[in-house]
């Protein structure tokens, strides 16, 4: 759960919550009911989603191997899923918690940051076309938090040595 709201429950023998913790709290319910229908439209959207973008890295990648690919999109398929939680819940910082522990070292060990880099990209692109503003406003702060991880993963020279450079 968010740690703003979570911090608000912590100990109500002490004191009632005040008015501006109560608004922080509103706002959060206030908004449930879009997160959840934008959560049930990633759910149930999910390869409609991602074929375009794993079409378009196949295209704009076609001398990596295929292994290589597969993996990028199924680290993009998780990473889409745990947005969407992170979404659901307003916590980006689940995010982090979930990915940190293997996200950039699954990038460093396999070498996979130039194509993860481009379809994080591409996938952005195609949930801001897919999703309205506000809904693509909910989850773009998740968005952002997958995008850090990778940006710390450790990259071996291949990756950024390699043609691919020149492709994005």
């Amino acid at each position: 759960m968010n740690p703003t709201l979570e911090a608000l429950f912590n100990e109500p023998e002490k004191r009632y919550l005040q008015p501006d913790e109560l608004n922080v709290l509103s706002q959060y319910v206030s908004s449930v009911p879009e997160r959840i229908q934008v959560y049930r439209q990633l759910r149930d959207s999910e390869v409609q989603t991602l074929q375009p973008v794993a079409d378009q890295l196949q295209q704009r990648f076609s001398q990596v191997p295929e292994a290589i690919l597969k993996r990028s999109i199924q680290h993009g398929l998780l990473v889409l899923r745990y947005a969407a939680m992170a979404m659901l819940i307003d916590d980006p910082s689940f995010l982090t918690k979930r990915l940190q522990p293997w996200l950039p070292e699954m990038v460093a060990a396999f070498d996979t940051l130039v194509v993860d880099e481009a379809l994080h990209q591409l996938l952005a692109q195609r949930l801001s076309s897919t999703l309205t503003a506000q809904q693509f406003a909910l989850l773009s702060p998740a968005l952002v938090v997958a995008q850090q991880l990778l940006e710390r993963a450790p990259s071996t020279n291949l990756a950024r040595e390699a043609p691919l450079v020149g492709i994005l």
